[in-house]
């Protein structure tokens, strides 16, 4: 039961904190209001709203505890960086029943100036996670973030590589970094998923690999969703590729890639600054990232009539509908007859 009431020409709604039947209407008109009318007379009713509402800094601690079994580590991470960086700063000490509209606009506005929105966005939705944990809890009853406009994301086209590219950076590539482009750009895996495989997960014998783990910032993990984890094709191209990377690091029987000192790739920071942007330098391609050789086997293989099921399988698409809203373009249609009502006009 919920009661909304006018005081000194401003409106409040505050929970009762009872179910709403019979029984308690009668309990709240008896004596739950006349309580209420008599606190706000004296002034003092007010008084328990500033004792108990807590400071957004004090909330965050306990959204995020309440969270804690169905959040990978890295989101954890990544909520827990957005709070100190830029959330803490502007809010941390104000109490989550002072926060209006206007402050997250001019909040959202501030960060938009050195942030892209797709990050301001990501912020954002943290911040908005503790005023629902808390209007959940009943502490408030107003989400002042859901008031205020979502920052738009200004579509980006992504170029894909070239077959010609393609082949020149797989053929300039040395050392690990060789199987690494020959696999991107074959089985369009995740980066994270690439630095997260290990010997075990790859077949010769069947021609499969199996994705089962991804690596951000050190932290090992399940591939990003369920459809994530799967079990994908070797193609005959990428084969030579992983045998020659077997003579490198096969024997330790660990992971796929590793760095100097015989352990996985902490992030794919490591590869991109090192060694990827060398490569495409030597290739003379203006500079894109890693992601684009996923993005790169997705178009290849659909403007070639590939199976849009296949490659939704291969990418780790929940389902074709996801695979098709980004590649859709790229699909070839044969055979098309738009004009063919148009028969039977003369």
């Amino acid at each position: 039961m919920w009661i909304t009431f006018y005081h000194q020409s401003k409106r409040y709604r505050r929970s009762l904190g009872l179910d709403d039947n019979k029984a308690n209407r009668k309990l709240a008109t008896n004596k739950l209001l006349p309580e209420i009318q008599y606190k706000l007379n004296q002034g003092t009713f007010f008084n328990s709203d500033r004792t108990t509402h807590p400071t957004i800094s004090e909330y965050a601690l306990v959204s995020f505890a309440l969270h804690a079994h169905n959040r990978k580590d890295t989101t954890k991470y990544d909520y827990e960086t957005s709070l100190r960086l830029h959330i803490n700063p502007y809010f941390g000490k104000r109490k989550l029943n002072s926060i209006k509209p206007s402050d997250i606009a001019l909040w959202q506005n501030k960060l938009l100036e050195t942030l892209m929105p797709r990050r301001v966005r990501n912020i954002r939705a943290v911040l908005n996670g503790f005023f629902e944990d808390a209007m959940r809890d009943e502490i408030i009853d107003k989400n002042p973030v859901s008031r205020v406009k979502i920052p738009k994301i200004e579509k980006v086209d992504v170029t894909a590589f070239t077959l010609e590219e393609i082949m020149k950076l797989i053929r300039l590539a040395t050392d690990d970094l060789q199987a690494f482009v020959a696999l991107g750009f074959f089985t369009g895996m995740r980066s994270g998923e690439m630095i997260g495989l290990r010997w075990e997960d790859i077949d010769f014998k069947r021609k499969e690999i199996s994705i089962k783990r991804t690596i951000k910032m050190g932290t090992i993990s399940t591939p990003k969703t369920q459809s994530s984890i799967r079990t994908i094709d070797m193609l005959d191209q990428l084969m030579p590729y992983l045998k020659k990377q077997y003579k490198l690091t096969g024997d330790k029987s660990s992971y796929v890639f590793l760095n100097l000192e015989d352990t996985h790739y902490y992030d794919i920071k490591r590869i991109r600054d090192r060694k990827w942007k060398n490569l495409l330098k030597e290739a003379d391609i203006d500079y894109r990232t890693i992601y684009h050789m996923r993005h790169s086997f997705a178009t290849v293989m659909i403007e070639h009539g590939e199976d849009i099921l296949w490659v939704s399988h291969m990418l780790g698409h929940s389902d074709t509908s996801m695979t098709l809203q980004m590649y859709a373009k790229y699909r070839k249609q044969k055979d098309k007859k738009r004009a063919v009502f148009l028969q039977g006009i003369v």
